[in-house]
């Protein structure tokens, strides 16, 4: 049976003296001034489940514990394993039991089970926290976007369908290994594929691809005939077991996305390198593994894959909202949204914003004075009066110089808690993962402004 919380920890006095010691020992108490942010992720945990009954595996608040202390020292699965094992500090902090060594996949399949929305209302309540411990008000606050990348690899059209073949061809090897296995024929062409690939980057024209490239999808069509055919089998397949038939289901349901995933890929690469066509970026596949990616390109800026973010924060450096885009929107299209979300947040508008260039617009400016905000100050003023922005010059310059530390919080973000590359899979990990990382840099600054 899962429970909340163990109310008494025989490891709760075992931090270290050190700065980093006093700062754990901190957050641990911060921690447990909001009680809610158990009662949230125990609602994920059991969700599903019967109440009382099973074994008792980590409580809510050991498994939002161990979460936080794998930004914090940006741990692998594997590390947060290894540490939460050898470190009595970090033993402390997650409230573990003397018996208990939770492993990596015990980890990561606690901490995934925690939903986005979760998260997003956990930094609600550090907030609420930091509002009534006067840390942070925010009355005064600054906008920006950044990019957050997917875990994968640079896409091309080649390395795409040697993707879709590897993963068709190895779903059909592993349809044969069922029992009683299905009757369906295949061929493995992946070493074929490989050397085409190779082919095609050593080519030193256009010209010189087109003939590897033709090969590489005649390769990619044969396996997805293979791929049809299976599929057909695997349809009016029964195992011998109910195991080996919920293998066979899951089997076919990888194969039938894997496949239209390539077939997208072919036709993509028909378009581009047979025909020339310039593929709109909406249009394109990037990854068959994280397919939700988003093409992001900034004039005179290498293109990144990943997620646009806009982030808020306020004149502790703590980031009090964040919303993660799908495509490519303008900065200026988000910049009343964010205000909106600010005013839902604290029940007024801010006093102060800064935001960059980007988001400057007279449409902006007029949003944001409707609302109530006294000074609004964009990086570059792209043809706005300044004393329409803001009462003065001086309290112009200061929300300028107050602006551009948020390009100090996004980069320690990136540095020191993850958010430069997500590591967790599909739509939702990603949510999840920024909003995760988010929360620990919070919990740091809280801690900080609370010692200081």
């Amino acid at each position: 049976m899962r429970v909340k919380r163990i109310t008494q920890s025989s490891f709760q006095d075992l931090f270290p003296k050190s700065r980093r010691g006093r700062e754990m020992a901190a957050m641990s108490r911060l921690l447990d001034e909001v009680p809610e942010i158990v009662d949230l992720v125990y609602r994920d945990l059991t969700a599903g489940t019967s109440s009382g009954a099973g074994r008792q595996g980590m409580t809510a608040e050991q498994v939002f514990r161990c979460a936080v202390l794998k930004h914090l020292h940006g741990f692998t699965y594997e590390e947060l394993e290894l540490f939460l094992q050898d470190s009595w500090s970090m033993r402390a902090f997650a409230r573990l039991r003397p018996e208990q060594e939770p492993t990596d996949t015990t980890l990561q399949a606690n901490i995934a089970r925690i939903r986005p929305e979760t998260w997003e209302a956990i930094n609600g309540l550090l907030v609420k926290l930091a509002q009534d411990k006067a840390i942070e008000k925010g009355r005064k606050v600054r906008i920006d976007t950044t990019v957050v990348e997917t875990d994968i690899h640079p896409p091309t059209d080649a390395s795409l369908l040697l993707d879709g073949i590897r993963v068709l061809t190895r779903l059909l090897e592993e349809g044969q290994a069922l029992r009683p296995a299905p009757r369906y024929r295949f061929a493995n062409h992946l070493r074929v594929a490989k050397k085409r690939l190779l082919a095609i980057r050593n080519s030193r024209s256009d010209e010189a691809r087109l003939q590897p490239y033709r090969d590489m999808v005649e390769i990619a069509q044969k396996v997805a005939g293979y791929t049809r055919g299976a599929l057909g089998v695997l349809q009016a397949w029964t195992g011998e077991n109910e195991t080996q038939r919920r293998h066979g289901t899951w089997i076919a349901q990888k194969m039938r996305r894997v496949l239209e995933l390539l077939l997208r890929v072919i036709h993509q690469t028909r378009r581009r390198v047979f025909k020339g066509e310039a593929v709109p970026a909406q249009e394109k596949i990037v990854s068959l593994f994280e397919e939700h990616t988003d093409i992001l390109a900034k004039s005179r800026r290498e293109t990144q894959f990943g997620h646009k973010v806009c982030l808020v924060t306020g004149a502790s450096s703590m980031v009090l909202d964040c919303v993660i885009e799908r495509g490519n929107p303008a900065d200026s299209d988000l910049f009343a949204r964010m205000l909106e979300r600010q005013e839902a947040l604290y029940g007024r508008p801010p006093r102060q914003s800064a935001a960059d260039g980007g988001f400057a617009s007279k449409a902006n400016l007029a949003a944001a004075k409707e609302k109530g905000v006294r000074d609004v100050c964009f990086a570059k003023k792209r043809g706005l009066r300044l004393a329409a922005m803001a009462k003065s010059p001086w309290v112009y310059r200061l929300l300028k110089n107050f602006r551009a530390g948020i390009e100090a919080n996004i980069s320690v973000l990136k540095r020191a808690f993850g958010l430069d590359c997500c590591t967790w899979s599909g739509w939702r990990g990603f949510l999840a993962y920024v909003w995760s990382a988010i929360i620990a840099y919070n919990l740091t600054i809280l801690v900080r402004g609370v010692l200081a």
